[in-house]
């Protein structure tokens, strides 16, 4: 496939809701073929691409509302990166994550002890299930994320020239 083929306007929609269904479908793997269950974070970074596949959809469906609905795809993309972004610094601890992410108060009564242990939530959003190459799963959401908010931002700088 050549460039000016995957950056054609008239591609980038169907381009953008295929690499946000393969991102879906890769998660998915990880979590039900190789068993890693993901945390609130991981979960939380998987909206943009569902948003991305409907955008992306009606951006082929839509010609005359491509440019517009690129852009929005772009933005999604760019959030999921900044999802996963957050999620790399609690892993690295350069920050802390979401109350709901583990790290629940000190219960002070068995009660209290047995209620947070059958509510909390099994998946830590501190800990990388799996690393490749030094990175973590979110770490290379950053970056497929940002690449697909690169793309998807130059396909519609070029949907809105061709528009004009």
């Amino acid at each position: 496939m050549s460039v000016a083929f995957a950056f054609h306007p008239r591609h980038s929609g169907l381009l953008v809701a295929a690499a946000s269904v393969a991102s879906l479908a890769f998660a998915f793997i990880a979590q039900y073929g190789f068993g890693l269950a993901p945390c609130e974070l991981c979960i939380w970074q998987r909206w943009p691409y569902t948003a991305s596949i409907l955008l992306g959809l009606a951006a082929l469906l839509m010609p005359r509302w491509r440019g517009p609905l690129l852009v929005l795809a772009a933005l999604s993309f760019a959030t999921g990166a900044s999802i996963a972004i957050f999620h790399v610094g609690v892993e690295e601890k350069w920050w802390q994550g979401l109350a709901s992410c583990g790290g629940a108060p000190t219960p002070k009564t068995l009660e209290e002890l047995r209620a947070q242990l059958m509510t909390a939530p099994v998946v830590r959003c501190d800990e990388a299930a799996f690393r490749f190459l030094g990175l973590s799963m979110a770490g290379w959401n950053v970056i497929w994320a940002g690449l697909l908010a690169v793309f998807t931002a130059i396909a519609a700088r070029r949907a809105f020239r061709e528009n004009t």
